[in-house]
């Protein structure tokens, strides 16, 4: 079946099915996350499990480490909220049990799995199951064979992994995979993930950066590779890896969306960053607005603005807004003003009129 060259990329990806969340085939662009809570603590990575639904998280890995932890992955299964992943490394025996215990999706590592016999046997377990596969190649721990390759670069290492597993995949007649090669290098991630895409432009792409570091850091890094990515309509679900709590990877992976114009939960806020007229303590006043936010599940458009030169203009240009002059600010719904308000009481305003908003 011919690629229809007008259409993106996710568009002529394969859909496969994650539980309930459809991966691939123009779907959403999936937003995941990781479970940080040891796997046999089931109260607690069930516990983390809801904070990530909460905060809009569609899919959720787990680590299988050891046959100790496969009884706490089959209770989590069950009463997870969001389908679960087995994150699997090294053993294939426990990516088997983990398609028996009820596991939505295996994620396997190409560079640590072991032989093609044991791929096999991981390949028949997803079949009996009716799950998917990620092949998740990461470039730290690219196998031996792939490694010490001196003609290719890293982002070829990446693909050729990939292409060799998903070619044994097509040899036994498996077909529902989702493929990974992630890098900490932004830029190895971009010329990796384009690479995937033309070589096997059949296949969903998870995308990522690993590895990216900490909350402002791995911001940065993930949504300067994975924004470039998505942009180019590469991309079929997506975590974006950061050292902090889950649920950061979650709100910046809906704020990416949002900002690219793909998906939005949540409001958006536009915030002046202030200059030498702003005539009220308008920093405080965004920041306090952005936390109240938090609790808002509406797609609407939130201004704050410092002063005359565009705080009217943008104030009018979102769903609602503030449009600040000196000790003062005008409250803004549906693009008129409505009233004067002091500036101590401007957000209580604002949140009354956001709350009368559908």
């Amino acid at each position: 079946m011919a690629i229809d060259a007008t259409a993106v990329p996710r568009e002529c990806t394969r859909q496969v099915m994650v539980g309930s969340v459809a991966v691939g085939g123009g779907a959403p662009v999936s937003v995941q996350s990781m479970c940080t809570t040891p796997t046999s603590d089931v109260d607690a990575t069930l516990a983390q499990i809801g904070r990530l639904a909460d905060a809009g998280c569609e899919i959720i890995r787990v680590a299988v480490p050891n046959e100790a932890a496969l009884d706490g992955f089959e209770r989590i299964c069950k009463q997870s909220p969001l389908p679960v992943v087995a994150d699997i490394h090294f053993d294939h025996k426990l990516a088997i049990a983990s398609a028996q215990r009820g596991a939505a999706a295996l994620r396997v590592n190409p560079g640590n799995i072991g032989s093609f016999e044991r791929v096999d046997a991981v390949i028949d377990a997803a079949g009996v199951a009716g799950i998917p596969i990620r092949i998740g190649v990461n470039a730290g721990s690219l196998h031996k064979d792939v490694d010490e390759r001196q003609d290719l670069t890293l982002s070829q290492k990446l693909v050729a992994s990939c292409a060799s597993f998903v070619e044994h995949f097509e040899s036994r007649g498996f077909k529902d995979i989702v493929l990974s090669a992630k890098a900490h290098s932004v830029s190895v991630t971009i010329e990796t993930y384009r690479m995937l895409s033309e070589r096997l432009p059949r296949y969903p792409l998870h995308v990522g950066v690993t590895e990216a570091g900490t909350l402002r850091q791995g911001t940065v890094k993930n949504c300067a590779a994975v924004g470039t990515l998505l942009e180019a309509g590469i991309g079929d679900t997506m975590r974006l890896s950061l050292t902090a709590d889950p649920v950061e990877e979650v709100d910046v992976a809906w704020e990416l969306l949002a900002a690219l114009g793909m998906r939005r939960i949540r409001p958006e806020l536009v915030s002046c960053p202030t200059c030498g007229r702003t005539q009220v303590g308008l920093i405080a006043m965004a920041e306090e607005v952005e936390r109240r936010l938090r609790d808002v599940r509406k797609p609407i458009s939130v201004a704050v603005m410092g002063c005359v030169v565009n705080g009217p203009g943008e104030a009018r240009d979102a769903d609602i807004g503030i449009a600040c002059g000196k000790g003062s600010g005008l409250i803004f719904a549906g693009g008129k003003p409505l009233r004067k308000v002091a500036e101590e009481d401007l957000v209580d305003e604002l949140f009354a009129e956001i709350e009368k908003l559908g």
